[in-house]
């Protein structure tokens, strides 16, 4: 094992120390060339997303350290003893990068969707390597948690790679279930191959539990709904992502008891923030041209995928354009915070994580964009991100002490409000502490295993059944979906929707 982990940061150090940007152009470019993409052009797309990467981040860390100020006057004047500090995503994924098993799991995950795709169990190529930080810092959690309660290294190193196999290999089948969704949601046709491996989407099942309670019990509720882009559109600019970071940002300044020049500031710098949120996340879609041309080519003239159709698997903001991811954020970020208020059991202010990336997308793809529903069901499960958040603060806070990232100025734990994956963070303490042998913890596991399997075993059975939906309209290929039970069904509905298509054409 030891020789698994000194290969794989012999392989993946030197360019992982680049940063996020350089990692995914390097990436894309030589991925496309593998496609036998021209070099221009290979590189240009992957320069396009690096630079994508570039400003989705520096607008991210713009808005949360703008913002972090004021929550903390707000803080200090009310007295709360939420005691564990918000620090965002950003030192989390350095935190998590920095441990020398995060490019060990990175291999493993790569080696895990190279074989699937041999064995045709999935369609993606997971090109979103930096973003393996989340799935690596699930098998991080469980090896802490596991060594605390006295387990031996080597043995928890090789229960959290099963750990990390198992939801790395259901991260890419929910690529799969997702692509026909995103296609709908960006209106882009079927041969457009992004998709996402994000673990902000591992929510989806979750989610979609309460978004069928809705379709059963509360239909009615959605002729009071409202689609956010057509709302902007009726109201102009007082519905506009502009006016929507004004109003967070005169909210924030208000709850800190800012002066009138700090409110307008922060009133300012959320609407620039949000309406670059929508640009930036159009790059990312002109940087996989090159590279959907080349796949789409290959798959084509490739006698052993015969005709296969592959999908690229990107980081979540190329669905950013969505007006309602941003504005189910900024209503579920003071909701957010009065819940910290109250719930029991959580340590946690929301500060870095306020704006909710790590849960609006997987409401999008579930709700399909359903404004009300996607606010409701935020409100009711952002308690699982906080506790969460609190569950794995012992553990941030003390890795990060060890890399000596820890924060400057900061006094006490840290964490993130909205880290993605927070089940996946409470069967990481689960499975840590069963492998003591402690039978609580062991029957913890099994039952917190099993209904998480069980949970995504019907979450996709539902997203077949949607596709199937989506082929009756001509708007996905069924031989891009995953095999089951509608295959057939799926392959007679395109073909009837063809028809159709071919005799309004005639």
């Amino acid at each position: 094992m030891d020789a698994i982990i000194g290969f794989a940061n012999a392989v993946f150090t030197p360019v992982i120390d680049l940063g996020a940007a350089p990692v995914m152009t390097i990436v894309l470019t030589i991925i496309a060339l593998c496609f036998k993409v021209r070099f221009a052009d290979a590189l240009m797309g992957g320069i396009k997303l690096g630079v994508a990467i570039t400003g989705i981040g520096a607008i991210i860390n713009i808005l949360t350290t703008s913002f972090a100020g004021p929550m903390n006057a707000f803080v200090q004047s009310t007295g709360l003893q939420l005691t564990i500090t918000d620090v965002g995503w950003a030192p989390l994924a350095t935190i998590t990068w920095a441990s020398p098993y995060t490019l060990y799991y990175l291999l493993v995950v790569v080696l895990l969707d190279v074989v699937m795709i041999v064995f045709n169990r999935t369609n993606t190529i997971d090109v979103d390597v930096f973003d393996i930080w989340h799935l690596a810092f699930v098998g991080l959690a469980c090896m802490f948690f596991g060594q605390a309660a006295g387990v031996s290294g080597p043995l928890m190193l090789v229960v959290s790679t099963v750990l990390v196999l198992f939801i790395g290999a259901l991260k890419i089948v929910n690529s799969d279930l997702m692509k026909p969704t995103f296609n709908d949601l960006l209106d882009v046709p079927d041969t457009n191959p992004m998709t996402t491996t994000h673990m902000n989407y591992m929510m989806n099942p979750v989610n979609m539990v309460f978004d069928k309670f809705f379709d059963r019990f509360l239909p009615w509720l959605d002729k009071y709904d409202f689609d956010a882009a057509k709302l902007n559109s009726k109201i102009g600019f007082w519905g506009s992502k502009f006016a929507i970071g004004i109003y967070l940002g005169v909210f924030v300044g208000l709850l800190g008891h800012q002066d009138a020049k700090q409110i307008c500031t922060l009133a300012f710098t959320g609407g620039v923030c949000l309406e670059l949120f929508s640009m930036v996340g159009a790059w990312f879609i002109e940087a996989i041209e090159p590279l959907s041309q080349g796949i789409a080519n290959f798959a084509t003239n490739n006698k052993h995928l015969q005709g296969r159709t592959l999908n690229v698997g990107l980081d979540w903001p190329f669905i950013a354009g969505r007006a309602e991811i941003w504005a189910a954020a900024n209503v579920l970020a003071p909701i957010m915070l009065l819940e910290s208020l109250v719930l029991p059991g959580n340590g946690l202010l929301p500060l870095g994580g306020i704006i909710a990336m790590g849960i609006t997308p997987s409401l999008l793809v579930v709700t399909r964009g359903k404004m009300l529903r996607m606010v409701i069901i935020g409100a009711l499960v952002m308690p699982l991100f906080l506790w969460a958040g609190t569950l794995v603060a012992p553990f941030v806070t003390q890795i990060a002490q060890q890399v000596g990232a820890f924060p400057d100025g900061v006094t006490g734990m840290i964490s993130q409000t909205t880290m993605e994956g927070p089940v996946e963070k409470f069967l990481a303490y689960l499975i840590g502490n069963a492998t003591s042998g402690d039978i609580t913890f062991v029957l913890g596991s099994v039952v917190g295993l099993v209904a998480y399997t069980l949970l995504f075993i019907w979450y996709r059975h539902e997203m077949i059944k949607r596709n199937y939906e989506y082929a009756k309209q001509g708007k996905c290929q069924p031989e891009t979906l995953l095999t089951g039970k509608y295959t057939e069904g799926l392959k007679a509905a395109a073909e009837k929707a063809a028809e159709g298509q071919g005799d309004a054409d005639a």
